[in-house]
């Protein structure tokens, strides 16, 4: 078996395949292609990979004749994490989604409303921590067949040279700093500074993290400069999810706590833009449940 491209990921192979062309963005490797001995080639993008657990075989004039998936054990653990990931960011969007909606019709207590984001935010957690699980269990090695297959478990891998991990481990990154908001909302009696602080300051932490984590996403499945992949369920995705990411992002802004006023800057855009956000992610989490490896 032979290893791959310098500075990429270490995939082990057949050793007379021959590493041809080596696709990087930002310094990251998103997309492989060996070529055979028989004058075919065997593709290796990332994202598959990771999430479905496949690579395409092409002819000598570059057409695509059949998709082979991973072996059995491997496409299962890869399966069960991407339902698990998905059905967390389906049950905390769906939470985030109903605390604003209370909040903006003044349904329940202040307390109530906390507790329901507090909840969601447990599940949005849950979700990023999976997915870099995943990302750390992507297959490392492949046979004379194309089949992929990795080697033992692990519940946690340090991969920041894999654009598919670090965007998975910024996102988690994200969901802990908006716990710590969410956490200090139970706080009473905080001043404007310490409502900032505390609450407001750690939230647009996490929102970054969010924009950051999508933005290595999106570079991930269009495998450079950014654009439309309508026909890729990769690329919507990361897509609805980053649309979600900017609406966090801007009701993020709004929740600013005037120090004048000790109220915040647009109570409405908070709510609504958290709302929107929240079910972008929704949306996101269920079209995951699709982007599975092929039976």
């Amino acid at each position: 078996m032979a290893d791959d491209a310098p500075h990429g990921p270490r995939i082990a192979r057949p050793a007379r395949w021959a590493l041809g062309r080596v696709e990087r963005s930002g310094g990251f490797v998103t997309r492989m292609t060996w070529h055979l001995v028989d004058g075919s080639s065997v593709r290796w993008a990332s994202r598959p990979v990771r999430r479905r657990g496949r690579v395409e075989v092409r002819d000598a004039a570059g057409n695509v004749t059949r998709v082979v998936g991973a072996e059995p054990t491997t496409a299962t653990r890869l399966a069960r994490a991407n339902v698990a990931a998905g059905v967390a960011f389906i049950v905390g969007g769906s939470l985030f989604a109903l605390g604003p909606l209370l909040a903006q019709l003044d349904v329940g207590s202040v307390r109530a409303v906390d507790l329901v984001y507090l909840v969601g935010g447990v599940f949005f957690s849950t979700g990023g921590y999976v997915s870099v699980v995943q990302a750390s269990n992507a297959p490392t090695s492949i046979d004379e067949g194309g089949t992929l297959r990795s080697t033992s478990w692990t519940w946690w891998a340090w991969q920041p040279l894999q654009i598919g991990w670090l965007s998975a481990a910024v996102l988690f990154a994200g969901t802990l700093f908006f716990g710590v908001s969410l956490v200090a909302a139970f706080a009473s009696d905080l001043t404007a500074r310490q409502s900032n602080g505390w609450i407001w300051l750690p939230d647009m932490l996490g929102c970054v993290f969010f924009l950051l984590s999508g933005h290595l996403a999106l570079v991930e499945v269009c495998h450079g400069r950014i654009g439309l992949r309508p026909h890729d369920l990769g690329w919507w995705v990361v897509a609805v999810n980053q649309l979600g990411s900017v609406l966090f992002f801007l009701a993020g802004l709004a929740a600013f706590t005037r120090p004048a006023t000790s109220t915040v800057v647009d109570a409405g855009l908070v709510n609504w833009g958290t709302f929107g956000g929240a079910v972008c992610f929704v949306v996101g989490g269920a079209l995951q449940l699709a982007e599975r490896p092929d039976r």
